[in-house]
């Protein structure tokens, strides 16, 4: 019996210790405390109660311009090359008015572009003219207007921007083939000229290169002239090109090779686009 009773104590003393730590245990629960993430590290405190605020969203660069005129809220899909075509001005023209040096592929939508020339500094006002003797006071009036020559000065030198100078441009035809297409509004924004692959495609007038490649899906091999601030020209599905971008050249100029790059047949696409908006070709080019 002895032998017996001590093991039977032993388990007792263990039932009794295992009964106090269950309790000790019991006595603890309740909910866990919240960990304030927020002050953790010193990091700054999220005050709002459902949780940590979402950051808040930065406006998009130039949003103080939008609407004003000459300039442009950029869209889904567009790059600074489009949005030049499509105003009429140069890429690098666009990046440089809107400080894109850096990287001037980086646009984001909504972000608002100038797309005209920022306006020039108004000159200083010209200094008060000397008081007048006695006897030119008294010199009639029309004496008077006739002396000065600078307003005739000012307009003998004007603008290549003004509307008169622009219309003046003096067009071709790009292409010596029959007219395989005309002008739609809805379904061909211009000319389609018939020929063989490789007859010379010209310059419809003197303008610069503004684009020289075959990236506007739909146009293959593409060549875009501008003329003045007010007109542009596109030639498409060319076989091969022979200007670079930035290139000047005169009306009649060989600028590319006819071909059937993106296109179902050879043929020359020419459109003229009057202030970004394609108009038809038969009411500039001379009849033939």
């Amino acid at each position: 019996m002895q032998g017996f009773e001590k093991p039977r104590a032993s388990l007792w003393g263990a039932a009794l210790l295992m009964s106090m730590v269950i309790a000790g245990c019991a006595s603890n629960t309740g909910p866990a405390p919240v960990e304030d993430r927020g002050t953790m590290g010193g990091a700054p405190v999220a005050t709002s109660a459902a949780g940590d605020m979402p950051a808040p969203v930065k406006p998009p660069p130039g949003i103080e311009n939008l609407g004003k005129p000459g300039y442009y809220e950029v869209r889904p899909g567009d790059t600074v090359r489009k949005i030049a075509r499509d105003t009429s001005q140069k890429w690098q023209d666009i990046v440089r008015w809107n400080n894109l040096d850096g990287n001037p592929d980086r646009i984001e939508v909504g972000q608002v572009l100038r797309v005209v020339p920022p306006v020039a500094t108004a000159a200083a006002p010209a200094p008060a003219p000397a008081a007048a003797s006695p006897a030119a006071a008294a010199a009639p009036a029309p004496t008077e207007v006739a002396k000065p020559s600078a307003p005739v000065a000012t307009a003998s030198v004007a603008s290549p921007a003004s509307a008169s100078g622009d219309e003046n441009v003096g067009w071709i035809w790009p292409a010596q083939g029959s007219l395989l297409a005309g002008f739609d509004e809805a379904k061909n924004k211009g000319y389609d000229i018939g020929g063989k692959a490789g007859d010379p495609v010209v310059a419809a007038a003197d303008g610069q290169v503004v684009y020289a490649g075959a990236g506007l899906r739909g146009y293959g091999n593409l060549i875009i002239l501008k003329h003045n601030n007010t007109y542009l020209t596109a030639y498409a599905h060319n076989r091969s090109l022979l200007v670079k971008e930035d290139q000047r050249v005169r009306r009649g100029q060989q600028i590319a090779e006819m071909g059937n790059s993106d296109a179902d047949r050879v043929k020359l696409h020419f459109e003229i686009r009057r202030q970004g908006k394609p108009v038809d070709p038969s009411r500039y080019l001379p009849s033939r």
